[in-house]
């Protein structure tokens, strides 16, 4: 067997090398990091061949002063860091001191630097083992480093590069990375002398613009929130902006980008409710928190981290994002302010225009509110308003009065899905607000609102139960029996609590004597045969509190309107009053979209009109 033998210090570099510069993408994110712990407003890189070739990172920082070039080379040594203390608090972003050594140890490696009130700067060169003297050269404050010819000494890692291409494009994506964390630090990057992006230094809104795109800065929403010395703050993407992978997805914690387990968690527990379940969401968020309670020395890239109280951090997450997304999203220009009390869009769109009053041209004057109204809408606070909103229209139109002449005024601006004009194939409504045409999937729409009221009702214990005049009986299987008379035989009693009375009458029949009052409508056996399975499968515990959302999901599939039922006008109305007050009523269940738009420009250039 071999002797034990100490490694000499060039291959101990490059070991570690391995594990700190696996691509030219890994160096560069470490020399970016670098100087923003020196604190510059100003950062340069300029990549040759994919950062093969070249990576240099240009800074005007605090700079290394010429004592300190020569230890900056070497392995473990820092200037961030001198006691375990420090370490379990550290707030800069390098900390190991292995960065700059390992880089220089399998590349041709420059690094000029000049401090304040200094005559001269000085550059220190390496070429793997070998530093060469320091050398005076003329340069402003600040920091180079250039890194040429990467693995140049490490031919067998050199294989494992990619394309060109492929090469720039993780080194760009590591750029955009670090551009997003710090919007106040100016940007560029230039790859093979062509200057590709300029980010100056702005507020965080414009820079997730100029990195992501408008469309994603257009489709998100701004997330704030603050508890326990916590806070999360950025913006996440509605769950209309959604992506076929997690491309768009930033996490910094204390300005750290991460890639967190704990945290993806949270986020994706936050969007289940309003995404499809083959989709990703698109975000970026800033954690802060003290950096005590989180442990970043966890591997060499630091992109992974611990916290010491994993649940609280979990927990408020998820419920900043789920409060955040759950707020009814509007249409831009639709409501007013004077409805802000009983109206959760208004706020929002509080200088909406004056538009022609298409509405009263239209005869409203339509059949009385039939059952389903009756049923679905009746205690919707909403209802005397709208109510008293169409005999205002009514009564503008010259149409019959249904109210008394203390009717207030209303105009289609108050609410942001205006007012229902037509019902298309008894599947969709159509709708005229302030800023033209809203298209609503009226069964989606249903649904969430459904979903919601039940997700409520459960939580506070009371589902509302109606019970039927003539029980529904129907042939079960032994299963099916099982499951219910295990139900009846524990003090829980999940069905009950569910808003169901179930009996057994025979060893393979069941009778459905009491529904939830809000899927009074729906088929009771379907129903009951769709819970009665989640029950079987899943176990009541976990039905109602893993499964819970998948299980009200079905039970309110089961109550919505159904396609092709057709709805009076006044009923159409009330649906949409219903999903203004709503939370996260712009998706269904299933994450599919309720309603659009189609702005008054939009369809004038359908139209061509003003050519």
């Amino acid at each position: 067997m071999p002797a034990i033998k100490l490694l000499p210090d060039q291959l101990i570099s490059q070991i570690a090398a391995g594990e700190v510069v696996e691509r030219p993408a890994s160096a560069l994110k470490e020399l970016l990091e670098n100087s923003l712990d020196a604190g510059s407003s100003e950062i340069s890189v300029s990549l040759i061949q994919g950062g093969v070739k070249q990576l240099k990172v240009i800074d005007n920082g605090g700079g290394i002063p010429q004592q300190d070039l020569a230890m900056a080379l070497t392995r473990h040594a820092t200037s961030k860091i001198a006691s375990l203390e420090d370490l379990e608090a550290v707030a800069s972003l390098g900390f190991r001191g292995e960065a700059l050594a390992s880089i220089a140890s399998v590349s041709r490696t420059q690094i000029s630097s000049r401090v304040l009130d200094t005559k001269y700067a000085w550059r220190i060169a390496s070429e793997g083992n070998s530093i060469a003297p320091l050398q005076p050269i003329g340069l402003d404050v600040g920091t180079i480093v250039e890194v040429n010819d990467l693995y140049f000494n490490t031919p067998a890692r050199r294989k494992f590069l990619k394309t060109e291409a492929t090469e720039f494009g993780h080194c760009e994506e590591a750029f955009s990375r670090v551009a997003l964390s710090r919007p106040d630090v100016a940007f560029m990057l230039r790859h093979n002398g062509r200057a590709l992006s300029r980010y100056s230094a702005s507020e965080p809104t414009k820079r997730f613009s100029e990195v992501l795109g408008a469309e994603f800065a257009a489709e998100s929403i701004r997330v704030d929130e603050q508890a326990a010395g916590l806070r999360l703050w950025g913006m996440a993407a509605k769950p209309t902006f959604n992506r076929n992978s997690r491309d768009t997805q930033y996490v910094y914690v204390n300005g750290r980008f991460v890639r967190d387990k704990l945290i993806a968690h949270a986020i994706r527990q936050a969007y289940q409710d309003v995404l499809h379940h083959d989709r990703h969401p698109a975000f970026v968020l800033f954690l802060e928190c003290d950096p005590n309670l989180v442990d970043v020395n966890v591997h060499p890239s630091k992109t992974e981290v611990r916290f010491r109280d994993g649940q609280a951090i979990h927990r408020f997450i998820f419920h900043s994002l789920h409060k955040n997304l759950a707020t009814p999203t509007g249409l831009s220009n639709a409501a007013t302010a004077s409805q802000a009390a009983h109206n959760p869009f208004a706020s929002q769109y509080a200088s909406s225009p004056n538009y022609p009053q298409y509405q009263t041209q239209i005869n409203l004057s339509a059949n009385q509110p039939s059952t389903f109204y009756q049923t679905l809408f009746a205690n919707n606070p909403l209802r005397a308003e709208n109510d008293a909103l169409q005999a205002n229209t009514h009564k503008a139109s010259g149409d019959a009065v249904l109210s008394n002449e203390n009717t207030p005024e209303y105009q289609p601006q108050d609410f942001p899905l205006g007012f229902a004009v037509a019902q298309i194939h008894g599947v969709y409504i159509l709708a005229q607000n302030s800023a033209g045409l809203v298209v609503i999937d009226m069964h989606a729409a249903h649904e969430r609102i459904m979903y919601e009221q039940l997700k409520n009702a459960l939580d506070n214990k009371a589902v509302p139960m109606q019970p039927l005049l003539i029980p529904v009986s129907f042939n079960a299987d032994r299963l099916e029996v099982a499951t219910v008379n295990e139900e009846l035989a524990t003090s829980a009693d999940n069905l009950w609590q569910l808003g169901f009375d179930i009996a057994v009458l025979s060893p393979n029949t069941l009778a459905v004597r009491a529904v939830p009052t809000m899927l009074q409508n729906a088929d009771a056996v379907q129903l009951a045969r769709d819970v009665l399975k989640d029950l079987r499968e899943y176990g009541a515990s976990r039905a109602l509190t893993e499964r819970r959302n998948e299980l009200l999901g079905t039970m309110a599939c089961h109550a919505a309107v159904r396609a092709n039922r057709i709805l009076t006008v006044t009923e159409m109305n009330a649906l949409l009053r219903d999903m203004e007050a709503t939370e996260r009523s712009g998706m269904c269940n299933h994450g599919r979209p309720t309603w659009f738009q189609v702005s008054m420009s939009d369809l004038d250039k359908m139209f061509m009109r003003g050519k």
